[in-house]
């Protein structure tokens, strides 16, 4: 694997737990980190990802690199011949994308992107009432996504600077971006689009837009990290059809049905309401969350089975990072924030007091 950082770690933990795989080696150019790692668990560590991919016999790779870095190091995992997980959002620009996918599609590659919450059970359910038609015709999608990352103005890492691929738009949107994908389906254009600083300077604290289907159907959505009243990143979405509508969230999966459908006799007519401990399988090992290491493991079968069309494909991604691009070139450019007042200086009223305390 190569990136060591916070979700690299998560996934260094969980691969290593796993009975199926052997974790070969690792790389990250933070020597203390390597040197701490390899003294006391013996993993063989790289500093330079050339040399890892040149010396040693690998199956697949895990990327988990900051994003700008995603699509130069998949390109190369590719050529080799490898199958790669690669960490959210896939790609900074679509055209990168496009030309991952069809490499990997004619080299016979398994592919995953991670999207975690395509393996919560609540979504999951969600996923499936929609695509039984249990709805009836889809007409409203709401997507949101909340939490406290970014709560004062201060010197930023690689997730707040625009030249890394950092921001609300790629570190919280896309997550709820794949979710509208997943259960809803993949909005043909976007409109409307708020991208707005609160407290960053170079990138979007929050980012509002509507989404808009070919079949005439809307969509919104919300995502601020900038929202201190939310103790840590909370995702929800809510789909409205003719027959009623559906709310999901990491919790629980809320179903309302005006008439009851034959398709899925277990739902009856008014309130219907799933749990996500009721919905979710165990995983052998438990590290933040079951998806984190449920997405790792299908990743694994799906390389010992050859599945090319699983889930959260660099196929499916693609159209997470589409849409992206549509936010961006919507709206092209994100307010200045650093806290800036809605009101400036110069607008406000001259009074006396003003004069006096300025």
């Amino acid at each position: 694997m190569i990136g060591l950082g916070k979700m690299g770690l998560s996934h260094l933990a969980i691969v290593r737990a796993h009975q199926q795989v052997q974790l070969v080696a690792a790389c990250d150019s933070t020597a203390y980190l390597t040197d701490v790692l390899a003294k006391h668990t013996g993993l063989k560590c790289y500093a330079d990802y050339d040399r890892m991919l040149a010396e040693e016999q690998l199956d697949a790779i895990l990327v988990a690199t900051p994003s700008k870095l995603h699509a130069a190091m998949v390109q190369k995992a590719l050529d080799k011949g490898l199958h790669v997980f690669c960490e959210k959002p896939f790609v900074l620009d679509v055209k990168d994308g496009e030309r991952l996918v069809e490499l990997a599609d004619r080299k016979g590659l398994v592919t995953q992107v991670g999207y975690h919450y395509r393996f919560v059970g609540a979504f999951q359910e969600a996923a499936r009432i929609v695509k039984s038609g249990a709805l009836g015709t889809v007409h409203h999608v709401r997507a949101e996504a909340y939490g406290p990352v970014v709560l004062k103005a201060k010197g930023g890492t690689w997730r707040s600077a625009k030249s890394e691929g950092g921001g609300a738009l790629y570190d919280y949107a896309c997550h709820a971006i794949d979710l509208v994908n997943f259960v809803a389906g993949t909005p043909a254009s976007v409109s409307g689009v708020v991208r707005h600083g609160v407290f960053s300077r170079d990138v979007e604290d929050e980012v509002y837009c509507s989404l808009n289907y070919a079949s005439g159907a809307s969509g919104q959505l919300c995502v601020n990290w900038s929202d201190e009243s939310f103790r840590k990143m909370s995702t929800k979405i809510s789909v409205w059809g003719t027959n009623g509508r559906i709310t999901a969230d990491r919790q629980e999966c809320q179903i309302y049905l005006r008439e009851p459908v034959a398709a899925l006799p277990e739902l009856k007519a008014g309130w219907t309401v799933r749990y996500t401990t009721d919905l979710t399988e165990e995983v052998w090992y438990y590290l933040r969350g079951e998806e984190y290491s449920a997405q790792i493991d299908y990743f694994i079968k799906s390389c010992e089975m050859k599945r090319l069309n699983g889930q959260n494909s660099f196929r499916s991604a693609l159209d997470a990072d589409r849409v992206v691009a549509m936010i961006l070139a919507d709206g092209s450019a994100a307010t200045p924030g650093a806290g800036a007042p809605l009101v400036s200086a110069a607008a406000a009223p001259k009074g006396l007091l003003a004069r006096i305390f300025g």
